[in-house]
């Protein structure tokens, strides 16, 4: 009982000073969707261009580990040239893990980072005739990796590319059990404010 009663006192001093020395970050990005691909079914769709992504990262890094929430947001995702397509949109939210390289080993250089967890992407889409709506919120994955750079102790730039695919194995019959699949990659560049 003495023991678990230490161990527990150990964990929680370690995980406050960890939190205390820890790295806290809000990064706003702008990013552009590459490679998508769906099997929703649209009058007409032009997954397979580039799309605008904006939206924010919230960051909390240790020396090594840390934890991010990740928001996108990808307006006019299948519209195309052809004004099918009138409104449609693709956000995802994802709760993940970053490992990056040791601060101590990258203090006045680019810092490396692999990241990857899970959450929702919500896709919607309205066509001119209203016969095929989209409005689907799938279980998501992502992973990626990318650098970051400080200019000043407060100010950063971040280089990222990260892979988002919503979690959907087929049957036998090829219908996915949760739905629709979407998948797309997403490279973007973030402005790094630590507080």
């Amino acid at each position: 009982m003495r023991l678990r009663g230490l161990l527990v006192g150990i964990l929680l001093a370690v995980s406050r000073a960890s939190a205390h020395a820890a790295d806290r970050q809000i990064q706003p990005f702008i990013a552009v969707s590459l490679g998508a691909r769906t099997t929703f079914t649209l009058l007409d769709t032009a997954v397979q261009k580039a799309n605008v992504v904006f939206g924010a990262r919230a960051l909390v890094l240790g020396d090594i580990v840390g934890v991010e929430v990740d928001v996108g947001h990808a307006p006019g995702f299948f519209q195309s040239a052809n004004n099918l397509v009138l409104h449609s949109r693709v956000t995802t939210l994802s709760g993940n893990i970053v490992v990056a390289m040791p601060r101590r080993l990258t203090e006045y250089t680019l810092r490396p980072f692999f990241v990857g967890g899970g959450g929702i992407m919500v896709a919607r889409a309205e066509d001119f005739l209203g016969i095929l709506p989209v409005s689907d919120t799938l279980p998501a994955i992502d992973v990626g990796g990318g650098v970051s750079g400080f200019i000043t102790n407060t100010v950063g730039v971040v280089w990222d590319l990260r892979y988002f695919r919503s979690v959907a194995g087929n049957d036998q019959s090829g219908e996915s059990p949760f739905g629709q699949h979407l998948s797309f990659w997403r490279a973007g560049m973030a402005l790094a404010l630590r507080y």
